[in-house]
């Protein structure tokens, strides 16, 4: 398990009922998940917008700098995520983040992305994170807002471009 987990919430900040007290946690892709995050779909409406995970993880298996992980509710994946925070840059990059259609709506998004951050974080070389996202999806504009990302223009590729500055300690002085 990495990232802190997280308390099963929905957008008010209440639990969701049934389960509750269920965490989230962010898991490596291993033989444990990967037919899990296989099986994981988008709503209709979202297919256009993400790279199915079949892709992501045949992508990810050619990068030495993909950082895949499963998004687990209690003992079921929920969803998947990919990042990269290659040793020599000092920003890293989502570049996948999806909630299977069936668990949207019960806060998992917003707990993954906190414990995401919180992995994320605990990499010093780190000082930004950035995101990309289709400027049509506004449930990930919300998302990524209210986690303190800025928007700063559309890339090359019509996509939306997130940073999230890390303010850091200094030590010593």
């Amino acid at each position: 398990m990495v990232g802190r987990e997280q308390s099963r919430r929905d957008d008010n900040g209440r639990g969701s009922g049934a389960g509750s007290d269920s965490v989230i946690r962010l898991e490596p892709i291993g033989a444990s998940n990967r037919k899990a995050v296989l099986a994981l779909e988008l709503s209709q409406d979202q297919q256009d917008l993400l790279a199915d995970n079949a892709s992501s993880l045949k992508e990810a298996a050619r990068d030495d700098d993909a950082r895949p992980r499963a998004v687990v509710a209690g003992d079921h994946v929920v969803g998947f995520l990919m990042y990269d925070a290659s040793e020599g840059d000092d920003e890293a990059l989502i570049y996948r983040f999806m909630i299977d259609r069936r668990s949207q709506g019960r806060g998992y998004g917003r707990a993954a992305l906190s414990a995401l951050l919180e992995e994320i974080r605990a990499l010093a070389h780190v000082r930004d994170v950035l995101v990309c996202y289709m400027p049509e999806n506004e449930g990930a504009r919300r998302l990524y807002h209210s986690a303190g990302f800025v928007d700063e223009g559309a890339d090359e590729d019509g996509e939306m471009i997130a940073r999230l500055r890390f303010v850091r300690q200094k030590h010593g002085s």
